[in-house]
């Protein structure tokens, strides 16, 4: 049985196996002005713009995923070269394809994604970003400008929203889960107070023309993060009391949140995920 066992996760875990968890997976580019596109495909939302300049994409999914990239900004950019890559934070569904993608390209992130790159002996050195900031960072091409600005620690402590303002696009990488509990990786620096705070202040930054491209999920708007912002304020006013009537942590899981929020539950993050994330805001 054992040695049944090491033969399947041998199996399981050799590069082909690897390569073909996302053999079905498409890249698929919606268009959300002239070309600005946002891409789709197996990790997190990406966006390219195209032009004169070269390409400019923002994060890379999964290493296996390059070929897959490429072939479709081939496509959308008739042979331009990938000309800067930008990370908005450093998990892995989002840096995975930077050593494939732009080794040979301006790889541009927040000061902290480059430290815990460079701390992971797995990461490819020449993945590893080669522009890093820790405020704000303009950029013009393509006749656009693009302005990349670092957020308080909120989903990690890298973040990085882009604002493509001339086509009235932001990508808010995942500082946005569009219809999702969203993650708050508070082993890597995240607060969901923060994080709640930054939804509000984008809210606050765009008009109901913007259209705004989430960490996951589909395209949204201004109304979408409205939503979003609602649901962690009544999720969170509920766990707290929860609290106030002397509810320990497993009753409060008992107890859950209400079918009202049910649809926000998902394979990452569950319902149970998200109250502990909750709870965990009110110790801090």
């Amino acid at each position: 049985m054992r040695l049944l066992l090491a033969i399947v996760l041998l199996i399981l875990l050799s590069p082909k196996a690897l390569a073909d968890r996302f053999a079905d997976v498409q890249v698929d580019a919606t268009e959300l002005a002239p070309g600005l596109y946002m891409l789709t495909g197996a990790g997190g939302n990406m966006a390219a713009l195209t032009g004169k300049d070269g390409i400019l994409l923002v994060d890379a999914q999964f290493a296996e995923m390059a070929g897959k990239i490429e072939a479709r900004l081939n496509e959308l950019a008739e042979g331009q070269a990938l000309q800067v890559l930008v990370n908005t934070h450093f998990h892995g569904d989002h840096v995975g394809g930077n050593a494939k993608l732009a080794a040979d390209s301006r790889i541009i992130a927040h000061d902290n994604v480059r430290k815990r790159l460079q701390a992971d002996s797995n990461f490819p050195a020449e993945g590893l970003p080669n522009l890093t900031f820790n405020d704000q960072l303009s950029l013009h091409m393509n006749g656009h400008h693009i302005v990349l600005t670092a957020m308080q620690p909120s989903h990690t402590d890298g973040d990085t929203i882009v604002w493509f303002h001339d086509a009235k696009v932001v990508h808010m990488g995942d500082l946005m889960f569009e219809g999702r509990f969203p993650f708050v990786d508070t082993n890597a620096g995240g607060n969901f107070q923060a994080y709640k705070a930054v939804t509000r202040l984008v809210i606050e930054r765009i008009d109901d023309d913007f259209q705004v491209i989430p960490g996951h999920g589909a395209l949204t708007n201004r109304a979408g993060l409205k939503r979003e912002l609602q649901m962690m304020e009544a999720t969170f006013a509920k766990v707290k009391q929860y609290q106030a009537e002397g509810l320990s942590l497993d009753a409060m899981l008992e107890r859950g949140l209400g079918e009202e929020w049910q649809a926000w539950h998902w394979s990452f993050i569950t319902e149970e995920r998200w109250i502990r994330t909750l709870y965990q805001a009110l110790q801090d």
